[in-house]
């Protein structure tokens, strides 16, 4: 095998030699910083659609098409007139000759060239096929679904959370592509903003970070240039949240000055790439509002409440007394729908650690940039979740780069108080996690320091696979042998799974030998 990605941006690093190949460096032509990113791995598809084409936010009745027009994905500027027209189709068949609805958009400057079509009219519960036409090129045909409308007997859908490009390829996401699911679920940080490799910036003339709007696109662009990701953006349908690194590493909504010109960049950047369903974004050309609303609830027929969070556009700073990390009215959205919470499962798409974690035992939190630091509203939503007789509650959460299994009771000091749910923290795609003497001496530390911890293993990369019946909710943790390996093989490390009516995960009899860091006896 070649030198893998992140060996090269390291040994480039160590010789002075970054700028040459971080295709995202100053100075660099857009035929240069291709070259650069396919020395890197990456790949395009063909001119106009390079970035490929995606779905997302299923409904029962519609989908959000999306695709970007950049013949060169990692220029500044696109060489397009302001408005180019896109004709999109929808049809029955992979061949697209059973076609249900059709239609022209604009893709215009204002929103870098970015297309999303809101398809309405389509019956539940069907695959569909799709694809785009442009500057007399057609786009790859992708796959999508709607949502099932009544009773249904399962779905298995997966999720993926930190896929630092710099850090390894995209396995898992070839993984994820070929997965018998309904749609995939990403708990945010799907770029990176800064530019890391072994602790050494890839500092050049525009320094080490992401600020402007042109940047991000350009970001985005280079994330997308990585085939498996593209694949599994084609083969499903994606719900969407986002954590800090679409902007900048630990903030809050709170920061002022010249930050919210840097974070409406990020957001409309994001929405740019992303086959978000926002009605009042792009209209006649225009750009994202300045706070674009990410959290709703979607529903999998009688089976799946789907809750997806925003924990970062609204959050004060962490610590504080009367901190919120959801902000006055989607706290109260929140409340909302646990109180009116239907009989179904509940799943939280939530990109940060809810569950309480310290580091050692009598020691204090190990990270309060996720809930930990957020102690007052954290009490209060899980009380009124105890309070209103919710069950069956599961939540997922990204962001840590280690799998975690976690009981969620009201009081995490308190270790006979009742569990009132579970928690899966997944691996990441990529994203660096830490070493493995770390994990090796600190997971029975952080077990014995939580008494709510049932699992912890820090050392693999990959993604879950949720698979839901009436009966009984399975987490499958799928993992990649090599994320340096391009063609690496996904295997089951290990399954959880949760009885209906009954709060509390347990682990397959047949995968509990598999190898972690940490189990609760």
């Amino acid at each position: 095998m070649s030198l893998d990605r992140r060996n090269l941006l390291k040994a480039a690093a160590g010789a002075g030699a970054l700028n040459v190949l971080w295709p995202l460096s100053a100075g660099l032509s857009p035929a240069q910083a291709q070259e650069a990113a396919e020395r890197l791995g990456a790949s395009w598809d063909a001119a106009p659609f390079t970035l490929g084409v995606a779905s997302g936010d299923p409904l029962p009745d519609s989908v959000v098409l999306w695709t970007r027009l950049a013949p060169e994905p990692l220029a500044v500027e696109q060489s397009l007139p302001d408005s180019v027209d896109v004709t999109w189709v929808v049809a029955r068949d992979r061949e697209l000759r059973q076609v249900v609805a059709r239609g022209t958009v604009p893709a215009t400057a204002a929103l870098g060239h970015s297309v999303h079509v809101t398809v309405s009219g389509l019956d539940p519960d069907r695959r569909y096929w799709y694809a785009f036409r442009a500057l007399g090129k057609r786009s790859r045909v992708g796959r999508t679904r709607t949502a099932p409308a009544g009773r249904i007997a399962r779905v298995r859908f997966a999720s993926a959370n930190c896929q630092a490009f710099h850090d390894g390829y995209y396995p898992a996401y070839r993984g994820i592509a070929r997965e018998d699911i309904a749609f995939v679920v990403h708990l945010g940080d799907y770029i990176y903003e800064h530019g890391q490799v072994g602790g050494q910036a890839l500092r050049d003339h525009e320094g080490p970070e992401v600020f402007t709007l042109p940047e991000y696109r350009r970001r985005h662009a280079l994330y997308k240039s990585d085939p498996a990701l593209r694949e599994a953006h084609a083969a499903h349908p994606w719900f969407l949240t986002w954590d800090d690194h679409e902007v900048v590493n630990d903030y809050s909504g709170t920061r002022g000055g010249s930050f919210v010109k840097r974070r409406s960049a990020a957001y409309q950047a994001w929405y740019e790439h992303m086959p978000h369903r926002d009605p009042s974004a792009g209209a006649h050309g225009t750009a994202l509002p300045a706070e674009p609303r990410i959290h709703r609830v979607r529903h999998w027929g009688d089976l799946l409440e789907l809750t997806v969070l925003d924990l970062r556009q609204f959050r004060s700073e962490q610590n504080l007394p009367d901190g919120t990390i959801l902000g006055a009215e989607q706290r109260a959205w929140l409340g909302q729908g646990i109180d009116r919470a239907p009989d179904a499962w509940h799943c939280w798409v939530n990109s940060i650690m809810l569950s309480q974690l310290r580091g050692k035992p009598g020691g204090g939190y190990m990270f309060t940039d996720q809930w930990d630091g957020f102690l007052t509203e954290r009490t209060d939503v899980l009380g009124q979740v105890q309070r209103s007789g919710l069950e069956d509650l599961i939540v997922i959460t990204g962001d840590w780069h280690s799998a975690f299994v976690d009981d969620i009771r009201p009081d995490f000091n308190n270790p006979d108080a009742p569990v009132i749910g579970t928690e899966f923290t997944a691996h990441s795609i990529t994203s660096g996690a830490y070493s493995a003497d770390w994990n090796g001496a600190n997971g029975p530390l952080m077990g014995r320091a939580n008494p709510h911890l049932q699992y912890f293993e820090g050392n693999r990369y990959g993604y879950d696979v949720y698979e839901v019946t009436p009966e009984r909710w399975t987490t499958h943790l799928r993992v990649v042998g090599d994320r340096r390996d391009p063609a690496s093989p996904v295997t089951t490390l290990t399954r959880f799974h949760v009885d209906r009516g009954r709060a509390g995960a347990y682990e397959d009899e047949a995968t509990k030998n598999s190898p972690a860091q940490y189990r609760r006896d």
